[in-house]
């Protein structure tokens, strides 16, 4: 299973984001090709939002625990050798930490956000693997990240973002959802 980036957790940035009605952004064939060159730029207000996520206890930098926790929440597999290999590049300082003037030199380094990133968030929220997320699969993902909402919130998400009116989010109304700021 392939391992989302810092930039797959724009997820839940604005909640106001998922009450905006988005248009289709990619064809299929759009989609099939993961080595597209970075296509998103995040601004410097929704680095800092993502950054803040990770930041669980709000010192202005990132530790090694607070990574773990926050992707081992959405990948249950290799998550210590996969912080350890992020650290190794992010912190450029040495000082086992991630601050926020690291995270935006690692973020502009890797240029922007590709579409295999944000096809990884996909498929982090995509429980059953069927293409599609439901209220459902949302609200478990937001669980486990800590976040706390009801069902029906997790319902009307998905109904800001769902186009075409069949009750999930598909790869289309999920990319336009993440890249609406960019």
């Amino acid at each position: 299973m392939s391992t989302p980036s810092f930039l797959d957790f724009q997820y839940n940035i604005s909640k106001r984001k998922y009450l905006r009605k988005p248009s289709r952004l990619f064809s299929s064939r759009d989609r099939q090709n993961s080595d597209l060159p970075p296509i998103f730029h995040l601004n410097m207000d929704e680095l800092k939002k993502v950054f803040d996520k990770f930041d669980s206890n709000k010192d202005g930098k990132i530790s090694e625990e607070e990574y773990k926790a926050v992707l081992g929440a959405l990948v249950k597999e290799g998550v210590r050798t996969e912080v350890e290999k992020i650290f190794q590049v992010a912190d450029l300082d040495g000082d086992g930490f991630i601050d926020f003037k690291e995270f935006v030199e690692v973020h502009k380094k890797g240029g922007g956000v590709k579409t295999r990133d944000i096809q990884s968030a996909f498929r982090a929220f995509d429980l059953n693997r069927d293409g599609k997320i439901n209220a459902e699969e949302l609200l478990e993902v937001l669980g486990r990240l800590g976040e706390r909402c009801s069902l029906e919130e997790c319902r009307r998400m998905v109904r800001g973002v769902d186009t075409d009116g069949d009750g999930a989010v598909d790869i289309d109304e999920f990319t336009t959802m993440m890249t609406r700021s960019m």
